[in-house]
């Protein structure tokens, strides 16, 4: 909020722009923007809505919970189609407005978190629109910031007050400096060769073959950003300013890519184009594509994905082709960062989430893709006009880079990629390129989204590759044959008897070419051998085929000096002197020819000249020697003020190395200082480490004397059922000494009476499951076997653990139960039989008084059965005839009182009996199990008529 207010308390109340705020609100929170930036502002601000016409003046604020765009001018509210925290609204809005305003459009982006806002500013300046930035240094949360300038396609960084008259001066296109009257003459884009020059100079590319409009569109941006109004001011700018000339390349480079941009092309390619290149393909087959103006790399990576869904799609999936994509841009920034393969969280708009967990792996708020897709690839610079073109390809995906060349240049493209692609090999261009005058080369397979196919040629066409033409040698300007030797021969011969000695050499003297006898002319000079014209050339030519050479390079024509006095054998030798310019075609090189022509005259002229007297020297020769004394002086004073323009030159090159130098040593310092806090890190890295080291040594000692300290036998075998580990109280069982690491288990004979070890530990190496069981040695001791899966802390099953719990003692214990249990079982038998024969009625009480047992005497007595008293409350039984308070007392205070009951005295009528007089005795006894002690309860029936009238007793 801070940069908005800063930013329009500074702009002027009189603008033609109109402005639109594009803010990440809370979506359920009422908006109060519209009215804070009124209060900073004269401008009117409003929200925007649906269907509003943007007009000049105006500032439009997106509501909450919103998404807008721009279509024909007119604004375009929408419910956001992204959930929360993956919406990209200022990058949706930054690429509706490149699209409907093009050149007019302008990014400014301010303070803020996250990096939106970043891709959207690469398409306003590929649309040739204008890109602010608020200086990071300034603003309270500079994520946003420091990703647009990320991206080197920022015209102007400044803090947040000073943007808007950056902004007017870059809209009003006011000079920074008084403009130069230009000349009547002077044509608008008079000296563009001279920005191709310096482009070619400092970065190696020519832009020549560029369209026309694309160029001038490029660089009347700069031009606006520096407020030039014409072209000469802003090629002085670009020569006294190397660093201009790198943005006004990355201008002319400026590429425009993303994951999956136009879907429907990507589905033709996954569900057509790919099923087809690899269908029925060999095992190990290479599939070779080609991607031309890749840019940072989206596009490629794509391509890669594509390829990598269709092998995991398979049954079962398999790769059955190798895939080596070639990646290619004229940007090397842009090369590396798409060799690095780390994207913004941007991405999320073009990629879906399933691709996105898929193929990349989150890394901070970035993205980087996955190693397997990053195998696929190979990223190269390479410049498409000047470059060879791979070969032997099955696909090149060339989309949107021939829209920006001259159509000579795409004529020459087009057979290039017909000749790299194999026979069928498949070429994509995009919506708005054809291979028209082509079509002779390829056929359409899919109109919609430009696909087309090599046709296979008889005869290929002749092609113009962007090769190197070497320098032509006269050896090399004829067949080698007997009849050529011969024409050769007899030419030569020619030349020698007829044709005046000559050289043929470059414009900075060194010799190509000699033909005839030079030796009255040239001699070799002292020292190292050396076979330039001037060291060669005796006294009194070297001045003057020095003055002729530059006149001939100068002004491209012949140049002839007569009579030029040269000393031969003691004599003065008159000689006419030519220097003619060689074509072209000959050799790349600008090549010269310098001919010697012996003057033709009379002996006595000859001899006479010596002798004669001072006074009757002839006055034309005196002219013709002053002419060409004139001509050498200027010849010289040409040549001196070339080298002080060099020299000037040179001067200004060495202070811009030296400065270039400082730099280099600044930057050394400062790797010298990162080297340092590197150094510092792996010091506590390396410390780091050695902790680690220390911890695992320590649990490797704490495991290993717990292993022997539970005294457990316990075998660790890997998924081979190799031995990995095991303890010393695994010897008794398994025969192993600590050379056997490594054997399988299946070569130990083993001490247990059990053969299906190695089956089990098998099956829980299938199942997962643990699996137990009681195994018996052969010494008689018994083991608890556990076999369970080996878990990485990865999660990874890596084998079993097998575990040998001596269970020897609790067997014996078991055994020794089993043993008084049976005789206990017998000793009741035993009880129950003489109780049975006993023809009085007895029961057997457990504590709470329920019935364990009753003699057959009992059942008949009182016609009762045992399904009707076994395990019932005694008092309960007989529909609680046998509930009598003082005898339920005395029978609970038996067992705690240890008392006994005699001759307790019951008289009942009992149902299906009649009346009984019984005489009930009690008394506690062992049980011999579990249930501890019981009450042994004997009944004696005395009825009779003498007992009707006694007494109870209790």
């Amino acid at each position: 909020m801070a940069a908005l207010e800063q930013f329009f308390l500074n702009l002027p109340a009189a603008t033609s722009l109109a402005y639109v705020v594009v803010q990440h609100l809370e979506p359920d929170r009422e908006d109060m923007l519209p009215e804070l930036l009124g209060r900073d502002t004269s401008l009117q601000v409003i929200q925007a809505q649906n269907g509003m016409r943007v007009r000049p003046g105006l500032v439009y604020v997106i509501p909450p919970n919103a998404e807008l765009s721009i279509l024909h001018g007119w604004l375009q509210v929408r419910k956001p189609a992204a959930p929360r925290g993956h919406r990209l609204p200022i990058d949706s809005f930054l690429r509706d407005l490149a699209k409907d305003q093009r050149e007019k459009a302008i990014a400014i982006i301010l303070s803020g978190m996250g990096s939106d806002g970043a891709l959207g500013i690469k398409a306003i300046k590929k649309s040739g629109g204008m890109v602010l930035v608020q200086d990071p240094a300034s603003a309270k949360f500079d994520s946003m910031p420091r990703s647009a300038i990320r991206t080197g396609l920022v015209d102007c960084i400044a803090a947040a007050e000073d943007l808007p008259t950056k902004l007017l001066q870059y809209v009003t296109g006011a000079p920074s400096e008084p403009p130069d009257a230009p000349s009547a003459d002077e044509k608008p884009w008079t000296g563009i060769d001279q920005i191709f020059g310096l482009l070619r100079e400092q970065t190696g590319n020519d832009f020549s073959s560029y369209k026309t409009s694309t160029i001038h569109r490029r660089i009347e941006r700069r031009m606006m950003v520096h407020q030039f109004a014409r072209l000469a001011p802003y090629i002085r700018f670009l020569q006294e300013n190397p660093h201009e000339v790198e943005l006004l390349h990355k201008e002319m480079l400026i590429g425009v890519t993303e994951f999956f941009r136009d879907p429907g092309l990507f589905e033709t390619l996954k569900e057509k184009i790919i099923p087809g290149l690899l269908t029925g393909a060999a095992p190990g087959r290479q599939v070779r594509i080609w991607t031309p103006g890749c840019s940072t790399g989206e596009e490629s990576y794509s391509l890669a994905i594509l390829f990598q869904e269709y092998f995991e799609a398979q049954d079962p999936p398999h790769r059955n082709a190798a895939i080596q994509i070639f990646a290619t841009d004229l940007d090397r920034d842009a090369i590396d960062r798409a060799r690095r393969g780390l994207f913004s969280e941007q991405i999320r708009a073009q990629v879906s989430p399933e691709r996105l967990e898929r193929f990349f792996v989150p890394e901070g708020d970035r993205y980087r893709i996955k190693k397997e897709i990053r195998e696929m690839l190979v990223f190269a610079p390479h410049n498409l006009l000047t470059d060879p073109p791979f070969t032997k390809l099955d696909l090149i995906s060339c989309r949107n880079v021939l829209i920006y060349l001259k159509a000579k240049a795409q004529r020459q493209l087009l057979p290039l990629m017909h000749f790299a692609l194999n026979p069928g090999g498949l070429l994509i261009l995009g919506t708005a390129e054809s291979t028209g005058g082509s079509e002779h080369l390829f056929a359409t397979v899919d109109k919609k989204w430009i696909i087309f196919r090599s046709k296979e040629l008889s005869q290929r066409p002749p092609l113009e590759f962007p090769l190197p033409q070497p320098i032509a040698r006269p050896g090399d300007l004829t067949e080698s044959t007997p009849e050529a030797d011969l024409i050769y021969a007899t030419q030569q011969a020619l030349l020698d008897e007829y044709a005046p000695p000559a050289v043929v050499v470059t414009l900075e003297g060194d010799i190509v070419y000699v033909n005839g006898r030079t030796g009255k002319f040239l001699e070799p000079a002292s020292g190292k051998m050396n076979h330039n014209l001037f060291a060669m050339a005796r006294e009194g030519l070297r001045e003057e085929i020095g003055s002729a050479l530059r006149t001939a390079g100068r002004h491209l024509s012949p140049v002839t000096h007569h009579i030029i006095q040269v000393p031969s054998d003691g004599s003065m030798t008159p000689i006419n002197l030519s220097v003619k310019p060689l074509p072209e075609r000959i050799s790349p090189r600008r090549l010269f020819l310098v001919v010697f022509e012996e003057c033709k005259t009379s002996p006595a002229e000859t001899d006479g000249l010596p002798d004669a007297e001072p006074g009757s020297v002839d006055p034309a020769e005196l002219q013709s020697d002053l002419h060409r004394t004139r001509q050498r002086l200027l010849s010289v004073t040409r040549q001196m003020e070339s080298t002080q323009e060099a020299l000037k030159a040179a001067n200004e090159e060495l202070q811009s190395n030296n400065e270039e130098l400082q730099s280099a040593n600044e930057e050394l310092n400062s790797s010298k200082e990162e080297l340092q806090s590197i150094n510092e890190e792996m010091q506590t890295v390396n410390a780091e480490l050695q902790t680690k080291i220390d911890e695992l040594s320590g649990s490797n000692n704490d495991i290993k004397n717990l292993l022997n300290g539970i005294e457990m036998a316990t075998i660790f075998l890997n998924v081979d059922l190799g031995i990995k580990r095991f303890t010393p109280q695994s010897t008794k069982i398994v025969h192993l000494l600590p050379g056997d690491v490594g054997r399988s288990i299946s070569d130990f004979a083993t001490q247990l009476k059990y053969g299906g070890l190695i089956d089990d530990a098998r099956k829980v190496l299938g199942s997962l499951e643990p699996r137990e069981r009681q195994v018996e040695a052969a010494n008689g001791c018994w083991y608890n076997m556990r076999i369970l899966p080996y878990r990485t802390t990865d999660n990874v099953i890596d084998g079993v653990v097998v575990t040998f719990a001596d269970i020897t003692a609790l067997k014996n214990l078991e055994q020794s139960l089993r043993i008084q249990k049976e005789e206990a079982q017998a000793a009741r038998r035993y009880a129950e039989t003489i109780l049975a024969t006993v023809r009085e009625p007895l029961v057997v009480l457990d504590e709470s008084l329920r019935i364990l047992f009753a003699n057959q005497c009992f059942y008949d007595t009182f016609r009762v059965t045992p399904g009707d008293t076994k395990d019932q409350l005694f008092y309960e039984i007989s529909q609680g005839q046998w509930d009598v308070p003082p005898l339920r007392q005395l029978l609970e205070d038996i067992l705690p009182h240890q008392t006994e009951l005699r001759d307790f005295r019951v008289e009942h009528d009992f149902l299906g009996c009649g009346r009984k007089v019984l005489l009930l005795n009690a008394r506690r006894m062992a049980s011999g199990s579990a249930q501890g002690h019981v009450i042994m309860l004997a009944m004696e029936d005395v009825t009779g008529p003498e007992t009707n009238t006694e007494p109870a007793r209790k």
